[in-house]
């Protein structure tokens, strides 16, 4: 994919400066039902600091539940990348460019100094393209290679509009009550192809039953 130009730069510019006041006043609005939450400040507080790994649909809630602590996210080479990390500084996280397909060798290696340094990360496991809900390695391969634990989340509304985009993304309408499941700590034991691959397919068991009980926290839901 061709660099970014100065036009494209002034437009994702735009666009995060846009949606900015929208998404912060949509999260003002919002009802939370946290499970789990216990378990992330367990692991900052011992010094692990939690790669957190979920499904690219559900980032525009998180936005607002996990601004300000500066976690840093892994966003994409391409023009929506852009515009989405700009969107991510504005709520306090932190961004590093690369993505499975492009610059990822590079990402890797900035998130282990984010770790090293003291800063949570943040994988959209499915990202930047999909499919949707199968987990590229990358988070798992972090956690064998750092020692830092993965941290698997699931966020829901119980009225949300959905794109029709690959990944189904949910933004929760005004007022939406929005529940926000955090699994156990996964370690992973070193960085084998084997280890690496069953660890993520069981990443992918985990998170399917995190989205249950989300779901099960939620007024008039179906799990």
């Amino acid at each position: 994919m061709p660099e970014l130009t100065p036009k494209d730069l002034r437009k994702a510019r735009a666009i995060a400066a846009a949606a900015y006041p929208f998404v912060a006043a949509l999260g003002r609005t919002l009802r939370w039902r946290a499970e789990g939450e216990s378990r992330y400040a367990d692991a900052v507080r011992a010094g692990r600091q939690p790669i957190m790994a979920f499904w690219h649909g559900r980032i525009f809630a998180g936005l607002h539940y996990f601004r300000d602590r500066g976690i840093v996210v892994l966003t994409s080479q391409n023009f929506d990348g852009e515009w989405i990390a700009r969107l991510l500084t504005r709520f306090g996280f932190g961004t590093s460019r690369g993505s499975t397909s492009r610059g990822a060798a590079r990402a890797l290696v900035q998130l282990r100094r984010d770790l090293a340094s003291g800063k949570p990360v943040a994988f959209a496991l499915d990202g930047p393209r999909g499919p949707a809900r199968v987990a590229q390695p990358g988070a798992i391969w972090l956690a064998g290679a750092t020692g830092h634990p993965v941290l698997p989340l699931h966020i829901e509304a119980s009225r949300a509009w959905e794109a029709g985009s690959w990944d189904r993304a949910q933004i929760p309408r005004p007022f939406a009550t929005v529940s926000v499941v955090i699994g156990e700590p996964m370690f992973v034991e070193g960085t084998a192809e084997p280890m690496v691959e069953a660890k993520t397919r069981e990443l992918e068991r985990v998170l399917a039953g995190l989205e249950v009980r989300a779901r099960q926290l939620l007024p008039g839901k179906t799990p």
